[in-house]
């Protein structure tokens, strides 16, 4: 009897050992991108899209659901802002697929080749919102809708098309399944852009290579002003009969080529305005495939792109191939927490790894800033720098889990600045193109948050070069007075405070670069400059304030409005706190730790009145908590200013505040636009319990983890964890922190000790200390 019971408790102890082993290899290979919804963000302000890309390809193939221009009577049209990203979750049409599309910006272009399939009566015109019937476009529902990592796929209804589509890096791949027809049509629209307007095409032409291949290219003008793109585009099936439409003005001079009908099955056409359209007879159900491949630099490029990246027909391969990019690259952070948790941190992730941009060819060939073509030795060229945004946190985040690519990403922005007339680091760039748009040089920030933190496969000596040159281009944007008087006038900048601000910080990480480097001269140059915040600090009034060039304070002056009052894109209630590169100083200059948290108070608590940001686009009621604006970048390091206080406890308390209310796992699910990744980028951090409050430091300030645990897994073969006990949404105080086994008594972590590998342990209470 015994040994029957013996027998028994070895049975169920192996049984018990079993289970348990199993669940912690089901977990270990939980598929992350079951997790990922890119519908987040997609309604309201987020300007984030839904269709398939893989992490930081160049194609970007998603739905277009309207046709809003940039202008209207001659001026700027507002309702083209909601179009940024081309999709709209209200919207109850699809114009077509196109295949370029920034991610969560508030200012746009791209939107390039717009494919878009139909049966019946051919139309070259995408109709209207309200009447779809009249063009190509069509209605559809989100019941009949499926968005995922590399993966769109939506019902056309009015056409009843099914209209699926993948991507690999550089090629996008399209399936439409057709209904029984003899007039099936896909239509390649040459006009559709986003931010369109009647002149953004410079150029556009088409060449039929055979009954299935087709090249060609676009030239556009716009944010980004001498961008050329470049395609081939593939059927899966011969084409029976091909054709062109010309929607140009009437020209002056066109040469003979009216000699030909260049309207029907003829093997070219050029000009500004061009739709085409290929026609297929289908059988119930049948596939039709598309294969349409990019390139910066040539027609030949985009031939040998789609040759290197898909050269079969397979298209659940190159879906599948694309969700397991995406899954290698989630689960570099792996996570336990609810559902509602995992969706918002692995979306996050996956709005991290869309921008910077692939931009080069399978060969290395890409287009630079000279107009010429240049080969990428040695590293990954990248663009879409939206760099006012992601120097903050964006880039940190790479510099622990995506290391190898932040470093090839400043050889990129290197490699710009050797290559721009203007001899300046990248400000705001994308396709070999600078807009110039936002404000502050923060190229450098990126730049010496690298070195600071170790991670350099790029000379440093020569980079701090670059970001010293840059900063001392006296014909940009105020840099002259700010050099001679410490500050931008007001007279010479309608942006002059916000400016001055962002040149004293940017100027204080070139002080961390050379300090690193020992290049003492330029170390003291700069930690000089750095303290130009203080020029622009009105101690009369408490805030931040246009100065006059002749030393005076401009008097009519309002602190809560975000308009004509010296800052771009936020009020000097939020701007008075950005000097993150020394806490300590601001709040001695604002009258100490008392007076300085009852300010951050009230920045949380106070009602902002809708007038003040009436006449804004960035800024909407969506992102603001009180008068505290997270749905726009500069106030991101805010919460966490409570560390340099008496009261810490406010940090975890608001950061705990925060994140339910700008995150959540639905369609408006993103309080403000998504920046190219960083207000992901700031979940992400958060979540964990730590943020860079001052990229270009090695420290990370802690806050208050929202995950159960987390292991960041990294690229050095290590792995640092982290713990958190009693976590609870009552529970967001840290009662204490152990590091590796010893109390952290202090309230922040470095660099080193993430990447050297260890763990931290968070204990938590409903009560602060």
């Amino acid at each position: 009897m015994n040994i029957l019971k013996i027998t028994m408790r070895r049975i169920l102890t192996a049984l018990l050992i079993g289970t348990a082993v199993y669940s912690q290899a089901q977990n270990k290979t939980e598929k992350l991108v079951d997790y990922v919804n890119p519908i987040i963000g997609t309604q309201r302000m987020g300007h984030t899209y839904p269709g398939a890309t893989v992490p930081f390809g160049m194609v970007q193939l998603s739905p277009e659901t309207d046709t809003a221009s940039y202008e209207k009577d001659g001026h700027y049209n507002p309702d083209v802002y909601k179009y940024c990203a081309g999709y709209q979750y209200d919207d109850k049409t699809i114009v077509g697929f196109s295949h370029t599309h920034f991610s969560g910006t508030g200012h746009s272009d791209l939107g390039d080749f717009l494919i878009m399939p139909t049966v019946g009566q051919l139309k070259l015109n995408p109709g209207t919102a309200d009447k779809p019937g009249s063009g190509y476009r069509s209605s559809f529902s989100h019941q009949n809708e499926v968005s995922a990592a590399n993966y769109y796929k939506v019902k056309l209804d009015d056409n009843n098309i099914i209209a699926e589509l993948t991507a690999t890096a550089r090629v996008g791949f399209h399936q439409y399944t057709f209904p029984k027809s003899d007039q099936s049509h896909i239509v390649l629209d040459l006009m559709a852009g986003i931010y369109n307007y009647p002149d953004k095409n410079v150029w556009t032409y088409l060449k039929v290579v055979n009954d299935s291949t087709v090249v060609g290219y676009r030239q556009t003008n716009g944010w980004a002003r001498t961008r050329t793109l470049y395609f081939a585009m593939a059927f899966s099936k011969p084409f029976y009969q091909h054709g062109y439409k010309k929607y140009d003005k009437r020209e002056v001079y066109g040469g003979f080529w009216g000699k030909f009908n260049q309207t029907k099955n003829f093997p070219e056409i050029a000009g500004r305005q061009i739709r085409s359209y290929f026609d297929f007879k289908t059988e119930e159900g049948e596939k039709i495939k598309i294969k349409f491949a990019i390139s910066p630099v040539s027609m030949d490029g985009a031939l040998n792109n789609m040759r290197t990246e898909a050269p079969g027909w397979d298209f659940d391969k190159v879906k599948n191939d694309g969700q397991q990019l995406w899954e290698k690259e989630l689960h570099k952070i792996e996570i336990a927490g609810s559902k509602e948790t995992k969706q918002n941190f692995y979306t996050s992730m996956y709005h991290t790894m869309i921008n910077p941009t692939l931009y080069m060819d399978a060969d290395g060939q890409y287009k630079g800033l000279d107009q010429n073509v240049h080969k990428a030795d040695g590293f990954t060229n990248y663009t879409t720098f939206s760099l006012w945004d992601t120097y903050r946190a964006l880039h940190p985040l790479f510099n622990i889990i995506e290391p190898k690519r932040n470093a090839d990403m400043i050889q990129s922005m290197l490699a710009h600045f050797d290559q721009s007339p203007e001899h300046m680091l990248p400000v705001w760039s994308n396709s070999g193109n600078e807009n110039w748009c936002m404000s502050g040089y923060h190229s450098v920030a990126v730049i010496a948050d690298a070195v600071i933190k170790g991670n350099v496969n790029f000379d440093a000596d020569k980079a701090l070069d670059a970001c010293v040159t840059t900063a001392r281009h006296r014909d940009y944007e105020g840099i002259g007075e700010y050099m001679d008087k410490g500050f931008i006038p007001d007279e010479k900048s309608g942006v002059s405070v916000s400016s001055t601000l962002e040149y004293a910080f940017d100027d204080w990480a070139i002080a961390q670069l050379a300090k690193k480097l020992n290049r003492n001269d330029i170390y003291e140059e700069f930690i000089k400059r750095s303290e130009n915040y203080k020029n622009v600090y009105d101690p009369a009034i408490g805030f931040m304030r246009p100065k006059l060039a002749n030393g005076a304070f401009r008097t009519k002056f309002d602190p809560l409005s975000t308009i004509n009052e010296g800052f771009i894109e936020g009020n000097s209630w939020n701007y008075t706190l950005f000097a993150p590169q020394d806490p300590e100083s601001l709040i001695k200059l604002m009258g100490g730790d008392k007076r300085f948290v009852r300010y951050l108070d009230s920045l949380f608590t106070m009602n902002l009145p809708d007038k003040y940001f009436a006449e804004t686009e960035d800024i909407t009621r969506d992102g603001i908590i009180g008068n505290y604006v997270h749905g726009n970048e500069p106030s991101h390091h805010v919460a966490y200013l409570y560390n340099w206080t008496d009261k810490p406890w406010k940090t975890q308390e608001r950061v705990r505040m925060i994140l339910p209310m700008m995150y959540k796992p639905t369609p408006d699910g993103l309080g403000g636009n998504d920046d190219t990744g960083q207000m992901s980028a700031w979940y992400i951090f958060t979540s964990l319990g730590f943020y860079p409050v001052a990229p270009g430091s090695d420290q990370y300030s802690t806050g208050s983890p929202v995950v159960d645990h987390a292991v960041i897994n990294l690229d050095n073969g290590k792995k640092f964890t982290i713990n958190v006990k009693n976590q609870s949404a009552k529970n967001v105080y840290v009662q204490k922190m152990v590091l590796n086994g010893k109390p952290l008594d202090k309230l922040f972590i470095s660099h080193d000790e993430i990447m050297n590998g260890g763990e931290v342990t968070f204990y938590m209470s409903s009560k602060h200390k």
